[in-house]
């Protein structure tokens, strides 16, 4: 059930032996080595999945660990973000000097943390797994320690992320306190039974007074896990952490983490507070126009790529939440297509930034792509790709999931017959044409530029280009025949209704409901 996180474990511990038995001109051989322990982990995840496909779900550690298609599908997203971000890492810890194994075995280590994320079926095996991720990030984040930037980032994220641990454990607890257990299907199964009783005897039911504690718990899970997404008003820490920490880091960071926390976001909410769906998909709706907003108009006044990348990831989270609003069928496809494309896009954007960068010359400011057009049309059309992606344009993968994720909003409208579903897509629908603005500013600067580009040539490892090629396939690819994606997010990652206990279903299929 956990030999994919097994290899990663021992893979990454003999590459840390590795950085002290080879010489510093063969710490790159880790990276190699790296990728292949994460090839080796996919490998296992394939055969764990065609092997028990009829089977699952499969439960083991005392129903901790839930292995099913929803586990299947992310940790795929997970391993995919990890090897990308190792590839994009191999010239750019060159030229900063840093190149070390436990740079890369602190990335398998965070990924180990995210695939317990997607198989966690218990609060405990939840919250270790999530500071499992929480804790190599703060390290990463500060892996260039002769750089203040880098420093004050990791400083920041740290006291922010240990503050916002504590409200989700806070909220944890409240849950327990109420349910009597750490299990996300009886949690589910006893908050659905008590809000039946409440709604139906009203205030002479004995367990009325349980009530407040659910939708204290409930709010304190979600702004916990607000922070994680980096979603309005708990998104002051990624700007800043984006932008001191290492390029490469900034990219795992906003693409794996991210994944990795609404796959725990989906788990919570999808299971153990179905039943409340009445209760937090309002609160959702609220923080997700807000993030779109937000993300979107701070982005426009950016001049560092990295921080308007950073306000990009804060508005697309907003995007993200829409899935979970919705809770039906073109939400889950479209938050499963969408971070898998958001995880490409965002690659090979913050691999483009790292191709820019030499010694003396950063090349994090947009400015510095000024006539990347002449000097290297190829990462020239790359990156426009990638930008245009961001933006939503047809015939990219970014357009896919924004459809699915927007379509699923309109589908629950019509379930539910409530009209703020209707707008919360048409106020999707308008941030995603003021995106296109600051996306195109890129396109602008490469091709309509006013200045002479830097002559040098641009160096890329094989690492590097072979992670832009794949970003750019996998954009195009979902972007042109999203059909293969679309139905393996189908079959692996159905609405709560189809997947949850017995007892669960008859007390939220109502509420949960089939587009």
């Amino acid at each position: 059930m956990i030999a994919p996180e097994l290899i990663l474990s021992v893979i990454a511990c003999v590459v840390l032996v590795m950085e002290v038995i080879l010489p510093y001109k063969l710490a790159k051989v880790t990276a190699y080595f790296s990728l292949i322990g994460i090839a080796l982990a996919f490998a296992s995840l394939f055969l764990l999945w065609s092997g028990n496909r009829d089977n699952l779900p499969l439960t083991g550690f005392y129903g901790m660990i839930r292995i099913d298609g929803f586990a299947i599908v992310f940790k795929g997203i997970f391993l995919i973000s990890a090897a990308l971000a190792i590839a994009i890492a191999t010239r750019y810890l060159d030229i900063e000097g840093e190149q070390h194994g436990e740079y890369y075995a602190l990335i398998l280590f965070a990924t180990i943390g995210m695939m317990f994320l997607g198989s966690g079926y218990d609060l405990i095996s939840l919250y270790i797994a999530l500071e499992l991720m929480a804790v190599t990030f703060y390290v990463l984040v500060a892996f260039t320690k002769r750089q203040k930037p880098s420093n004050e980032a990791a400083m920041k994220y740290f006291l922010l992320g240990a503050f916002s641990s504590g409200i989700l454990l806070y909220g944890m607890s409240l849950l327990y306190g109420v349910t009597g257990s750490t299990n996300l299907g009886e949690i589910g199964t006893s908050v659905g039974a008590a809000l039946t009783s409440i709604r139906a005897e009203g205030a002479a039911s004995e367990i009325a007074g349980l009530r407040p504690m659910l939708l204290l718990g409930m709010i304190a899970l979600g702004a916990g896990l607000f922070f994680k997404i980096a979603a309005v008003p708990f998104h002051m820490w990624a700007p800043d952490a984006y932008e001191g920490a290492p390029t490469s880091v900034t990219a795992f960071l906003s693409t794996g983490s991210k994944a990795a926390s609404f796959a725990l976001y989906a788990r919570i909410f999808f299971v153990a507070l179905a039943p409340m769906r009445i209760e937090w998909a309002p609160l959702l709706g609220i923080v997700a126009a807000l993030t779109i907003v937000v993300g979107n108009y701070a982005a426009i006044t950016q001049e560092n790529s990295k921080r308007l990348l950073a306000y990009s990831s804060i508005s697309n989270a907003g995007y993200l939440l829409l899935a979970l609003v919705a809770n039906n069928y073109y939400g889950n496809i479209g938050l499963v297509i969408y971070l898998l494309v958001y995880v490409c896009m965002n690659m090979g954007a913050f691999g483009i930034v790292i191709s820019l960068r030499r010694r003396g010359i950063i090349g994090d400011n947009v400015d510095d792509m000024t006539g990347l057009a002449h000097k290297a049309p190829g990462m020239a059309a790359m990156m426009a790709i990638f930008m245009l992606s961001l933006g939503g344009l047809p015939g990219t993968g970014g357009f896919i999931g924004k459809w699915f994720l927007i379509g699923g909003l309109i589908k629950r409208g019509d379930a539910d017959h409530k009209y703020w579903y209707y707008w919360l897509a048409g106020w999707a629908v308008i941030n995603i044409v003021v995106s296109f603005y600051y996306y195109i500013r890129f396109i602008k600067v490469m091709y309509l530029g006013d200045r002479v580009a830097d002559e040098r040539p641009l160096s890329l490892s094989p690492a590097l280009r072979s992670a832009l090629i794949v970003s750019l396939i996998g954009i195009v690819v979902i972007g042109v025949y999203p059909q293969p994606f679309i139905a393996i997010a189908q079959k692996l990652f159905p609405p709560i209704a189809a997947t949850s206990s017995p007892a669960l279903k008859s007390s939220t299929l109502k509420s949960a409901g089939n587009p």
